[in-house]
Formats: structure tokens, C-alpha cells, sequence
């Protein structure tokens, strides 16, 4: 007896255009167009979570740590596929990034859902983006990873 193949997160919970055969065939196309093949797409598929933004400064080392998970995402055999989220950085939000915390939580909780994934990394760091972050984690209902950016660089004074 054999076990019947599972069927990939990338052809699960797809938008219905009427015919099933051609919704599969549409995502797979448009995926093929940015370069990503069936083998890659047959992999499980780690979404990550991104809040960089030139308006947040707690987020200056995004890039080093974006390029490091995607990494280990690759090494361990998975398919990283990046997706942005709002951006909380307290010095430059007006009037309050509390303001917006429940709405970050709101809005990575709905993308790890509306997006084809099995697993997702949440990036991000400063006060109100890592509660924020834990918040939809814990409402996702798929395994997710937080890794917090680290902390900002210091600026000088009189040298």
C-alpha cells in the first residue's frame, strides 16, 4: 500500500478562479515567472516576516539578519519567501506606535493565513513590534520563530 503524496503548501487554500486545475496552474505560473521551479516550490515554504523601513531605525540591521535566516532557511531545505508587514518605529510615528501595535498584530497574523507557507520567522525588534509579532505568532495557528533585530547603534557626541 502506498501513502498517497502530500500535497504541496503552495497548491493549498488557493483563490478559486472557477476551475481548480487552472487556479493551481495560474499561482504556478506566475511563481515560475520570478524564477521559482517545481522542485523549489515542492519544498516547504518558511514565510518571513519583514518590518525594515528607512523610517524605523530599530530595524537598521535588517538586511545582515533577512540574508542570515534565509540562509539557514535554505541550508535546512526549506524555500524562504520574504513578505512585508507594517514597520514600528517609536522616534518617528506620530503620535504613538501603541497606536499601531494591535494593527501590525492584525496584519502579520492575516499574511502568515492569506499566504502559502508552512512555517514563518517573524523579524523585527523595538517595543511595540516584538508584542506585537508574539501576538499574531500565537494566533496563527502555524509554527512560527521570532528572532528580534538587536539593538540600535549609538550615535556620537563631540566625537
Amino acid at each position: 500500500m502506498h501513502a498517497k503524496p502530500t500535497e504541496s503548501v503552495i497548491d493549498r487554500s488557493r483563490t478559486s478562479y472557477g476551475d481548480d486545475g487552472f487556479s493551481k496552474y495560474l499561482r504556478r505560473a506566475f511563481l515560475a515567472s520570478s524564477g521559482y521551479d517545481d522542485e523549489a516550490l515542492d519544498r516547504p515554504i518558511i514565510g518571513i516576516a519583514v518590518t525594515n523601513s528607512d523610517y524605523n531605525t530599530c530595524h537598521r540591521d535588517m538586511p545582515a539578519l533577512l540574508a542570515a535566516v534565509r540562509r539557514g532557511v535554505l541550508e535546512a531545505g526549506g524555500l524562504p519567501m520574504e513578505f512585508p508587514t507594517i514597520s514600528l518605529g517609536e522616534i518617528l510615528t506620530s503620535p504613538t506606535t501603541m497606536l499601531f501595535r494591535n494593527l501590525l498584530a492584525m496584519d502579520t497574523e492575516e499574511m502568515i493565513r492569506a499566504l502559502p507557507m508552512d512555517a514563518a520567522v517573524l523579524l523585527g525588534g523595538c517595543d511595540k513590534t516584538v508584542p506585537a509579532q508574539l501576538m499574531a505568532a500565537a494566533s496563527s495557528d502555524k509554527p512560527v520563530l521570532l528572532e528580534v533585530v538587536g539593538p540600535m547603534m549609538t550615535g556620537s557626541w563631540r566625537g
